[in-house]
């Protein structure tokens, strides 16, 4: 089929908190995608390109990883060092440093940790982590994440935890 660059991205369009979620769940394992809340939000990323009209306007798009920020070079990066979780004695290692986790702080990191870049919405991460459905405001996991991001931060890893507003959360390295 020819004029489909190899390299794609899905561009979601919902204007509800509620619908970007759900398209979050419905796309979680795409490769790229990207969720905006208007067409006009979806020109800016894609460069104020106007609507094209006819087969020599459309121009390919390089996809863009959940984790890579629109518009980063695509360039080859060089093998970085990978955070890991010793399940056995629940600890996160960062290069030769290493920190407890409590159950809860395991249980997330590990469910980030499984896909990096793909963002896992609340109520996803609530059923895996704590066995129910996402109720209420989330408060519970939010400072469980700012208890992780602060231990990530003391061992100076370059994983970070992005949230990803209305959504969710997703590991991202820098």
């Amino acid at each position: 089929m020819r004029g489909i660059p190899v390299a794609s991205m899905v561009i979601g369009i919902a204007s509800a908190p509620a619908a970007r979620r759900q398209l979050a769940q419905l796309l979680g394992g795409t490769e790229a995608f990207l969720i905006v809340s208007s067409v006009d939000q979806a020109r800016e990323f894609l460069g104020g390109a106007e609507t094209p009209t006819t087969e020599a306007d459309v121009r390919p798009v390089e996809a863009v990883p959940v984790d890579g920020a629109p518009g980063a070079a695509a360039a080859a990066p060089a093998p970085a060092p990978a955070l890991t979780v010793d399940s056995d004695r629940r600890v996160a290692r960062w290069l030769d440093r290493e920190i407890e986790l409590t159950r809860l702080e395991h249980d997330l990191l590990l469910c980030l940790m499984g896909a990096p870049g793909r963002v896992w919405t609340y109520e996803r991460l609530h059923l895996k982590v704590w066995g129910n459905k996402h109720l209420g405001r989330g408060s519970d996991m939010h400072s469980v994440v700012r208890r992780i991001r602060r231990k990530l931060a003391t061992l100076d890893a370059s994983a970070t935890i992005d949230s990803v507003r209305g959504v969710g959360f997703r590991l991202a390295s820098a």
